[in-house]
C-alpha cells in the first residue's frame, strides 16, 4: 500500500489562515475567489520560487519588482550583508539615500 505524501505546504496555509486574513499577507494574493489556494513558498533562488512539497516554479513576479535581479542574487546579498553593520533603517537622512536618490532622478 502506497504511503500518502503529507501536503506541507495544505498544512501551512491551513495554519496561516488562522492568523492571516484569507491566510495570505496581502489581499492582493487572497485566493478566495479564484477557487484555489495560493502558493506557499519555503524559498526562492534566481528567478525560481520553491513550495514546502519541493516543486519548483519560474517566478515571473519577482516580488512586484523589487527582486528585478532575481532571488538571493549573489552581488545583491553580498551589498546587504556590508550594509547590515551599519543599521538596517535610521528614520533619518543618509548618504546611501542620498545616492539613491541620485540615481532615481538619473534615471
Amino acid at each position: 500500500m502506497a504511503r500518502k505524501v503529507e501536503d506541507k505546504n495544505r498544512k501551512l496555509f491551513t495554519e496561516a489562515k488562522r492568523y492571516l486574513v484569507g491566510g495570505v499577507n496581502s489581499p492582493v494574493r487572497s485566493f478566495n475567489s479564484v477557487g484555489s489556494e495560493p502558493l506557499v513558498i519555503q524559498r526562492a533562488r534566481a528567478a525560481r520560487l520553491y513550495d514546502y512539497n519541493g516543486r519548483s516554479y519560474v517566478d515571473y513576479v519577482l516580488s512586484w519588482g523589487s527582486a528585478i535581479l532575481g532571488h538571493a542574487q549573489p552581488q545583491v546579498i553580498k551589498s546587504i550583508k556590508q550594509s547590515l553593520d551599519s543599521g538596517l533603517s535610521f528614520g533619518t537622512t543618509n548618504a546611501a539615500e542620498v545616492q539613491l536618490a541620485k540615481e532615481i532622478v538619473k534615471a
